[in-house]
C-alpha cells in the first residue's frame, strides 16, 4: 500500500472511529428521546432542525469549499496568512454581518406587524452563527490533516450534547425546546474551544487583505454553496412536504424517526470515507495527476464496497428490528423508512466517489445542476406519492432521487477521473448479499419474531456470514486483512521493552 493510501487509511480509521462513538451516542439519545418525546414533538425537533441546516449551508457562502481547494499545502508563513485572511477570515466576518442585518429585519418585521416569534425559532436563530463558525473551522483542521483532533472534538461534543439534551427534556421539559436549549448550550461551550484555536493557528494580517482574492474563493464556492443549499434541502424536503401535504406533525415525527437514524448512518459511512479522502485526493490530483488519483480511488474502493454492501444488506433485512428495540413497538412503523433509507444512505457513496473529480476541474456549476436536478425529482415524486403511500412515498422518493444523483456524478465526470469498482469485487459482492438475503428470507419462514432475537441473533449470523463469504471469495480481502492485523500482532510480540 503507497503511501497517500495509508494515509487515507490512516484517516479513516481516525474519522471511522470518532463517527462509531458519535454513532453510538446517536443510538443512546435516539431511543430515549424517541420515547420521551411524542411523535408531535419529535417531528418539531426534526423539523427545526433541518431549518438551521439550511441556515448553516446559506451562512458559509460555500468557503468550506474554497478553503478544501484553495489550502496552500506547499505555502510558506506569508501564503497561510493570506489564505486565513482572505478565505477564512473576510467570509467569516461576512456570515456574522448578513446574520446580524437578518435578526435586526425579524425583530423590525415583529415590531411592526405585532407578532412574536416562538422560542423555537430564536433557538435556530442563535445556533446559526455558531453552526457555521465550528463548521470552518473544523474544514481547515481537515484540510490540515488534524484528523486525531477533529475525531476528538467530535465525539466529545456529541456526547457532552446528549447529557445536556437529556438533562434539559429530563430535568426541565419533555419538550423540543428543552432539547435544543442542549445544543445551544454545546455550542457556545465549544464555540471557547475553536476561538482559542483559531487565534493560535489562523493568523490574520490586515496587510494580506486581498478582496480578490476573496472574490474568486467566494465565485468558486458560491456555486457549491447552493448545491449545499439544495442538498439540505434535498433532505428535509420530504419533511416539509409531509407537514404541508397531510398537516400532521404526528407523521413527520414517525418519517423523521426513521430518517434521523439513517442520517446517522450516513455519517458514519458517508462523512468517514469523505472526510479521510478528500483532503489526500485532492493533494494527490493536485501533484502526481489524473492517473494517481484513479490510483487512489482504485484501492480505497474496493473495501469500501464490500462494507458498503455488506451494511446495506444487513440494515434493510434487520433494520425493522433495530427501531423496534430501540424506540419501541409505538414507533415500529419507522422500521420500514429506516431500513429503506439505511440502504441508499451506505451505497450512494460508493458512486460519489467513484465519480469524484467535476471539483477538481473546477466544474462546481455542473454539481449544482445535479444537485439541482436531483432535488426537482425528488420534489416531483414526494408530490405524487405521498398522498398516495404517505411516509413510505416520502421515503422512496428520496430513494429514487439519491440514486439518481449518484449514478449523475459517474456519467458526467471526465473519464479520465472517473474509476468504478472493480468487477471481481461487484460480483462477489452480489453473491454475498445474495447469500444474506436468502438467511433473512429462512429466517422469516422459521416463524422468528421482530425485535431482539431476530436482531441479535439473525442480524449476527448474517453479518458473520456476509463476511464469510467476502473472505472465501476475494484473496484481495484476505491479504488486506493480514496486513492491517500483523503489525498489531508483531507489536504485542515485541513488548514494551522492545521499543527504542
Amino acid at each position: 500500500m503507497n503511501r497517500d493510501a495509508m494515509g487515507v487509511a490512516t484517516h479513516y480509521r481516525r474519522y471511522a472511529t470518532g463517527n462509531a462513538l458519535t454513532l453510538l451516542a446517536g443510538l443512546v439519545s435516539f431511543p430515549l428521546l424517541t420515547r420521551l418525546l411524542d411523535n408531535t414533538q419529535y417531528g418539531m425537533f426534526g423539523y427545526y432542525g433541518a431549518w438551521i441546516l439550511m441556515a448553516v449551508a446559506v451562512g458559509k457562502f460555500g468557503a468550506q469549499h474554497a478553503i478544501l481547494r484553495f489550502y496552500p499545502h506547499d505555502g510558506g508563513a506569508r501564503e497561510l496568512r493570506a489564505f486565513a485572511t482572505n478565505l477564512f477570515y473576510l467570509p467569516l466576518g461576512l456570515a456574522f454581518l448578513v446574520w446580524a442585518l437578518m435578526v435586526l429585519g425579524m425583530v423590525a418585521v415583529d415590531a411592526l406587524s405585532g407578532e412574536r416569534q416562538g422560542a423555537m425559532f430564536w433557538l435556530v436563530v442563535a445556533m446559526a452563527p455558531m453552526a457555521v463558525f465550528s463548521s470552518l473551522v473544523d474544514t481547515v483542521q481537515k484540510v490540515t490533516e488534524r484528523s486525531r483532533l477533529v475525531m476528538y472534538l467530535r465525539v466529545s461534543g456529541r456526547w457532552i450534547e446528549l447529557v445536556l439534551m437529556l438533562g434539559a427534556v429530563l430535568l426541565v421539559q419533555a419538550s423540543a425546546v428543552a432539547a435544543y436549549s442542549g445544543r445551544l448550550l454545546t455550542a457556545l461551550l465549544f464555540g471557547v474551544f475553536y476561538i482559542m484555536w483559531m487565534r493560535r493557528h489562523l493568523a490574520f494580517s490586515r496587510s494580506e487583505i486581498n478582496l480578490s482574492e476573496t472574490r474568486a474563493a467566494l465565485a468558486f464556492g458560491m456555486p457549491m454553496a447552493l448545491s449545499e443549499i439544495i442538498s439540505v434541502t434535498l433532505v428535509s424536503l420530504d419533511r416539509w412536504m409531509l407537514k404541508d401535504l397531510t398537516g400532521d406533525f404526528a407523521l413527520v415525527g414517525v418519517y423523521s424517526i426513521g430518517s434521523s437514524l439513517a442520517m446517522q448512518v450516513s455519517l458514519f459511512m458517508n462523512a468517514s470515507v469523505f472526510e479521510a479522502f478528500l483532503p489526500t485526493a485532492n493533494r494527490v490530483y493536485g501533484t502526481d495527476g489524473e492517473a494517481a488519483l484513479r490510483e487512489l480511488k482504485a484501492r480505497v474502493l474496493m473495501p469500501m464496497t464490500y462494507a458498503a454492501a455488506g451494511m446495506a444488506v444487513l440494515l434493510g433485512c434487520f433494520g425493522s428490528d433495530l427501531i423496534l428495540v430501540a424506540s419501541g413497538p409505538d414507533k415500529a412503523g419507522s422500521g420500514p423508512v429506516f431500513s429503506l433509507l439505511a440502504v441508499v444512505c451506505v451505497l450512494q457513496p460508493v458512486l460519489l466517489l467513484a465519480g469524484y473529480g467535476l471539483l477538481l476541474e473546477k466544474r462546481s456549476r455542473t454539481v449544482l445542476a445535479l444537485v439541482f436536478a436531483s432535488l426537482l425529482v425528488n420534489g416531483a415524486l414526494n408530490y405524487i406519492w405521498i398522498p398516495a403511500h404517505g411516509v413510505m412515498g416520502a421515503a422512496w422518493a428520496t430513494v429514487a432521487s439519491s440514486a439518481a444523483l449518484g449514478v449523475a456524478h459517474c456519467v458526467v465526470v471526465k473519464r479520465s477521473l472517473l474509476r468504478l469498482p472493480d468487477a471481481v469485487t461487484a460480483v462477489f459482492a452480489c453473491v454475498a448479499v445474495l447469500s444474506v438475503i436468502a438467511f433473512a428470507r429462512w429466517l422469516d419462514h422459521q416463524g422468528m419474531e421482530a425485535g431482539w432475537a431476530r436482531l441479535l441473533v439473525g442480524g449476527g449470523t448474517a453479518g458473520t456470514l456476509y463476511l464469510a463469504c467476502v473472505l472465501a471469495l476475494d484473496a484481495r480481502v484476505r491479504g488486506l486483512l493480514r496486513s492491517l492485523v500483523r503489525p498489531r500482532i508483531s507489536g504485542v510480540a515485541s513488548g514494551p521493552g522492545d521499543a527504542g
